[in-house]
């Protein structure tokens, strides 16, 4: 049997408010951090005297979207924890006056330096464990979103973090790297994005990728285009 794998193009706190309490035993999630990061991107990461016309279709995104000016609420983090047992948010360091102290830190080294972005990123997580360094090399082939984030990444999570039968959320699917991660794994999987270009080609990824003999072991030049 296929796992759920439900994403509405919506605001999230509608989404969650649709939930009874406790419904999703596991949130995986990666608000915007609300730091003008685009803005810094845009100024550091382009030549002068560039033309949209001249670039490639996500940098124009980024020239385009203000997708990193609104942080989310008090009341998101409120109804993000009614409607899940554990929560593992990425970013959580730029959120600490909504999050109680943690004794699980999860740390990604991307392996890669670019001179606009962290080479690490920081979740903070719910979970009463021991904090993790994880290294995966975040692969810019086919990046779709500002802050796309390796399937390889999500595997891990789920295989760490998440039992069988588990239901996972995440209220900002950007790539849908998460969802995609989750389908493989067998995790019955819901999600929102509220940016209908993201959300549209967050969908024609996915779709691309469960074609796709993505699940082997072995990968292949035409997934690492998308991927």
């Amino acid at each position: 049997m296929k796992p759920v794998s439900e994403v509405k193009l919506m605001d999230c706190m509608d989404y969650m408010r649709g939930f009874p309490d406790k419904f999703f035993e596991l949130a995986v999630v990666d608000p915007p951090y609300g730091i003008g990061i685009g803005t810094e991107i845009n100024r550091a990461g382009f030549k002068e005297g560039s033309s949209k016309n001249s670039l490639s279709r996500f940098e124009g995104q980024m020239l385009s979207k203000n997708w990193d000016s609104s942080p989310p609420s008090a009341d998101y983090f409120k109804e993000l924890f009614r409607v899940s047992k554990v929560q593992i948010i990425w970013g959580g360091n730029y959120f600490l006056n909504n999050l109680e102290s943690t004794r699980c830190l999860i740390v990604w080294d991307k392996m890669t330096y670019v001179p606009t972005m962290s080479q690490i990123e920081i979740a903070w997580t719910s979970i009463a464990t021991h904090s993790r360094l994880i290294k995966i090399n975040s692969n810019d082939n086919g990046r779709q979103h500002p802050t796309q984030k390796p399937i390889a990444l999500y595997e891990w999570l789920l295989k760490n973090y998440a039992k069988p039968g588990d239901k996972i959320l995440d209220t900002h699917l950007g790539s849908q790297s998460s969802r995609i991660a989750a389908y493989k794994l067998g995790f019955d999987f819901y999600g929102t994005e509220i940016d209908a270009d993201y959300f549209n080609e967050g969908c024609a990824r996915f779709e691309k990728s469960i074609a796709m003999p993505i699940f082997d072991s072995i990968e292949m030049p035409e997934q690492l285009k998308i991927f």
